[in-house]
């Protein structure tokens, strides 16, 4: 039986703001050392360092890059869950942050294995889809076009004054935009996981990134239909 964000707040006794907030931190930080831990325990072929991901690879590209796109979601996720007063909103953002976190960790888990750095030196993004094998990919019109030294900008990933400008509304307001933020967000980070799914050699990779692709487009229909509720459209993609 899954419990639900909701019915974990009525199991536990009244606290204040401050004590939920170390209660908060500390189911996170929980959640993230969790996945750390599964990364680092699932044994991947090759778990020699001579067989490692190198970088530049899909691999280590994938886990370098989704964890930052993760953890955007994941603050988007937090803010949203503590400042709406919407059931439905909260839940969502909820799961989110629950699940994301997850990923991340087991992500930068496979990291410390393979001896790689969590972000990328160049300070640029997706580089790792414009090698040769992107040419193959049906629908891949992005990882085709990728520049060899990446991109400065992970689409869906929203700007500082996008952030800034979520933390300034309330009520339906705030609802309105988490919705369409994280709608994009979600569209963007796609080819990513669609990539590392197809041409990964790393059968625990691919596995994620089919994890997050199914888990994505559930909370994408959610978030659809939360916006047709609400008479919300898509924002253009970034």
């Amino acid at each position: 039986m899954q419990i639900t964000e909701d019915e974990t707040e009525e199991l536990a006794p009244p606290v204040g703001p401050g004590t939920r907030v170390l209660v908060m931190t500390a189911a996170a930080v929980a959640i993230l050392l969790l996945g750390a831990a599964v990364g680092l325990l699932v044994r991947l072929p090759g778990a020699d360092t001579t067989n490692n991901p190198g970088s530049g690879s899909v691999e280590v590209g994938f886990a370098q890059d989704m964890s930052v796109h993760h953890l955007q979601a994941v603050t988007l996720a937090n803010w949203a869950r503590e400042h709406t007063a919407d059931p439905a909103i909260r839940q969502l953002a909820f799961d989110i942050q629950s699940t994301q976190l997850e990923q991340v960790g087991r992500m930068k888990g496979w990291l410390m294995l393979w001896g790689q750095p969590e972000q990328p030196p160049t300070g640029k993004y997706m580089a790792w889809m414009a090698g040769p094998d992107s040419h193959g990919m049906a629908g891949m019109t992005m990882a085709s076009a990728m520049p060899s030294g990446g991109v400065d900008h992970m689409p869906g990933y929203a700007s500082a004054e996008e952030i800034s400008k979520l933390q300034s509304l309330s009520g339906a307001a705030l609802d309105s935009y988490f919705l369409q933020l994280m709608l994009r967000h979600h569209e963007g980070g796609a080819p990513m996981a669609q990539f590392a799914a197809d041409h990964s050699g790393v059968p625990a990779v691919r596995v994620l990134a089919q994890n997050i692709l199914a888990s994505q487009a559930a909370e994408v229909k959610t978030l659809k239909e939360l916006m047709t509720a609400r008479g919300v459209e898509a924002l253009p993609g970034n």
